[in-house]
C-alpha cells in the first residue's frame, strides 16, 4: 500500500517544475499581446524567455524528482502557446498579413504541425537517456522564426525577405512532423560528439552575450542545418533505404527515450 506521506511529497515536488511551466505559458501570452500591439522586440524576447524557462522546468523536474505524466501534458500545452501559436501570430502580424488569406494559412500550417509534433511526443513520452529527437523540436522551430525576426529588424528595421520567411515557415513545419533525427544537448565529456556540442554551446553563448540579435539566428540555423546534412549523408550512403542498418541504428539512438523538451 502506498504511503500517503510519500504521495503528498511527490505532489509537492511537482509544484516546482510547474511554476516554470506556467512562466513559459505566461511568456507566450505576453508575446501574443506584444505582437498585437506592434512591439516586435518584446514579442521576440518573451518567446526566447519562454525557451529558457522551458529548459529549466525539465531540469527542475529531474533534480526534484517531480516529473509526472500531468507535468508532461501541461508542459506540452504551454509549449503549444509559446512556441506554436505565439511565433505564428508574430510573423503574421509583422509580415505575412500582407499576403492576405495565404498569410494566415501559412501561420496555421506552422501551428498545425507544432500541435502534431507535441501530440506525437506525448504518445510515447518516457524519461531516460537519449541522443536526440525524432523530428525538429518545436522550441527550435520557433527559435528560428524568432531569431530571424530579431535579426531582420536590427538589420533593416522591418521583417524583410518574405520569400525567405515563407520558406523557413514551411521547412520548419515539415521538419517538426518528420522523422529526421536532431541532436540533443551534451550529456558528458566522454564522447567526441559531446565535446563538440559543449564547444558549440560555449562559443554560441559568448556570441549571444556579445550581440544576440545578430548571432542567435545563424546559431539556430547551424543546428538545423547540421541535422539535415547528417540525414542527407545517411540517405546517400544507404542508397535511400529506410531499412538500412545504419539509418535504423541512428534513429533508435534518437527515439528510444524522450525527455520533457519536445
Amino acid at each position: 500500500m502506498t504511503d500517503p506521506s510519500n504521495r503528498q511529497m511527490r505532489n509537492f515536488r511537482g509544484i516546482f517544475p510547474g511554476m516554470f511551466t506556467m512562466g513559459n505559458l505566461f511568456c507566450g501570452f505576453l508575446s501574443i499581446l506584444s505582437s498585437m500591439d506592434g512591439e516586435w522586440r518584446h514579442a521576440c524576447q518573451f518567446i526566447l524567455l519562454g525557451f529558457f524557462l522551458d529548459g529549466l522546468d525539465g531540469l527542475v523536474a529531474r533534480v526534484s524528482r517531480g516529473a509526472t505524466r500531468f507535468g508532461i501534458e501541461l508542459d506540452s500545452l504551454a509549449d503549444m502557446v509559446t512556441f506554436g501559436l505565439a511565433p505564428a501570430i508574430m510573423v503574421y502580424s509583422f509580415r505575412l498579413k500582407d499576403l492576405g488569406k495565404w498569410g494566415w494559412v501559412l501561420g496555421f500550417v506552422f501551428v498545425m504541425c507544432g500541435a502534431f509534433r507535441l501530440a506525437r511526443y506525448n504518445l510515447g513520452a518516457k524519461t531516460g537517456p537519449h541522443d536526440g529527437f525524432e523530428g525538429l523540436p518545436i522550441p527550435a522551430a520557433a527559435s528560428l522564426l524568432v531569431t530571424y525576426t530579431l535579426f531582420s529588424f536590427e538589420m533593416w528595421g522591418e521583417l524583410k525577405y518574405v520569400r525567405l520567411l515563407i520558406a523557413m515557415t514551411l521547412v520548419t513545419s515539415g521538419l517538426m512532423v518528420s522523422t529526421i533525427p536532431f541532436e540533443d544537448k551534451p550529456k558528458s565529456w566522454r564522447s567526441r560528439k559531446d565535446k563538440f556540442k559543449f564547444l558549440y554551446l560555449f562559443v554560441g553563448a559568448i556570441a549571444v552575450l556579445v550581440d544576440m540579435s545578430m548571432t542567435a539566428f545563424p546559431l539556430i540555423l547551424g543546428y538545423i542545418g547540421y541535422g539535415l546534412v547528417l540525414e542527407i549523408i545517411d540517405t546517400i550512403s544507404t542508397g535511400g533505404s529506410f531499412d538500412h542498418p545504419i539509418r535504423l541504428r541512428r534513429r533508435k539512438r534518437h527515439i528510444e527515450h524522450t525527455e520533457p523538451w519536445q
